[in-house]
């Protein structure tokens, strides 16, 4: 009786064993096997981003992206056909370069952090063909020529940083001048660009006001420098929001009549993607950028290609969100395409290696280290000067004014709106320690 009841001990009911021990299917020949990187072989970097396709979750969708901007690259090295080489186009800018348009599109906090400068070697070196960004995306690049960002800390305080003349963005810190220097750089060229509508015709679009920044700028650190020199298109559909628009605003005060055509950008866009032989998409961000390049690539039934790299979630309906499968369904990417979307900080970002001359080779990316010690960035100093200072610099006056007409009360209303327009901009920095607002 007792060896029955040990043995009756040793067994599994059968329940059991049909619920945890299923029988696996094979696992179809060539399927990946799940493998890291060998450190005991030392540290080849090309190697190491060979195994991210092989370490599961986001670094294999690291690997599949890389894989994806490799097949951008080999079809854009495929010479054009004679009768695809575009002798009829007479917008350089616009004309089809190669066998694979490749539309590079980013939101401005890239322009605000260090990828900037990787951005800007690609347009350098033309290895994008055409740029959406936002008007941040444009007017950080350049005031980055006129003066420097800072590395600050993501929880200072808002009130303190207010009364010292300084904006941050995440923990990088813009001192307010820098945007006081850019008005007095940008409003010069607003004012010949209306001359030259006034005088030539000139029609403004966006991309052209652009182009004729990035001419201005004559800075070989800026990206709309090199796209200016190159004639990469830079579209920008929302080039009024952001501190471009409040120029664009103190002008229509100072100097008004300045006129922006949207419509013929979206003509240039639109006709960039509809002719192209094959069309990738690399989409740092989401927004307006994101949907305005996948839009135009509807024009042509889908971009072949296409990589996202955001961190947005699609169960809100959003379109940053929104994976490339969405996009398919709307005829944006192709059917049969292979789209890649990378759920990540953006500043893993993705770097051509290639030799510039030729436009080859491989694709990398540098993984932007998320741990700074801020104690070893040196400490910038700020504070804000008197009000009464700001009042002086801004050009308010103590005065006593009776309108006696409705357009002289007009008159009072723009002069008043345009003073503190120009004071809310205009909050100057000065030198002073930043301990008192705990950095």
């Amino acid at each position: 009786m007792s060896d029955e009841k040990q043995d009756s001990h040793d067994e599994v009911p059968e329940l059991v064993k049909n619920a945890v021990l299923v029988h696996s299917s094979p696992i179809p020949i060539g399927t990946p096997i799940v493998k890291g990187y060998d450190w005991n072989k030392g540290i080849d970097y090309h190697f190491l981003f060979e195994t991210y396709k092989n370490s599961g979750f986001q670094a294999t969708n690291f690997g599949l992206a890389v894989d994806e901007i490799h097949k951008m690259l080999n079809s854009r090295n495929i010479p054009l056909e004679n009768d695809q080489i575009d002798i009829l186009e007479e917008d350089k800018f616009i004309e089809r370069k190669s066998s694979c348009t490749i539309f590079l599109g980013y939101t401005s906090n890239m322009a605000s952090c260090g990828i900037r400068d990787t951005i800007r070697f690609l347009v350098q070196h033309k290895m994008v063909d055409c740029i959406v960004t936002t008007a941040g995306g444009i007017e950080e690049d350049l005031i980055k020529c006129l003066a420097p960002t800072y590395i600050g800390d993501f929880h200072l305080e808002g009130k303190s940083l207010r009364q010292c003349g300084i904006n941050r963005i995440g923990n990088l810190l813009v001192p307010n001048d820098n945007y006081c220097l850019f008005e007095d750089w940008v409003m010069p060229i607003l004012d010949a660009m209306l001359a030259e509508q006034k005088t030539k015709g000139t029609v403004w679009t966006p991309s052209k006001i652009i182009t004729r920044l990035g001419e201005e700028i004559n800075n070989e650190n800026s990206i709309y420098y090199w796209a200016a020199k190159n004639k990469i298109p830079v579209f920008s559909p929302a080039l009024t929001d952001g501190s471009l628009g409040d120029m664009m605003y103190f002008h229509t005060f100072r100097n008004p009549g300045l006129i922006i055509d949207i419509l013929s950008d979206l003509r240039r866009l639109n006709t960039m993607a509809m002719k192209a032989v094959k069309s990738g998409m690399i989409i740092i961000g989401g927004g307006i950028v994101k949907h305005h390049i996948c839009n135009a690539n509807l024009m042509r039934n889908g971009a072949d290609y296409a990589v996202f790299i955001n961190t947005s979630s699609e169960f809100d309906g959003s379109d940053s969100g929104a994976r490339p499968d969405e996009a398919i369904s709307w005829g944006k990417i192709r059917m049969d395409a292979k789209p890649v979307k990378l759920i990540s900080d953006v500043r893993i970002v993705l770097i051509f290696s290639a030799d510039p001359l030729r436009f080859t080779q491989t694709v990398e990316v540098i993984i932007i280290d998320d741990t700074r010690n801020i104690g070893v960035v040196p400490t910038p100093t700020w504070c804000m000067v008197s009000d009464i200072i700001l009042a002086a610099q801004s050009g308010i006056g103590c005065r006593s004014i009776t309108p006696t007409s409705a357009s002289e009360i007009g008159d009072l209303f723009i002069e008043v709106a345009a003073s503190l327009s120009r004071l809310a901009r205009g909050c100057r920095s000065v030198p002073h320690p930043l301990r008192s607002i705990g950095y």
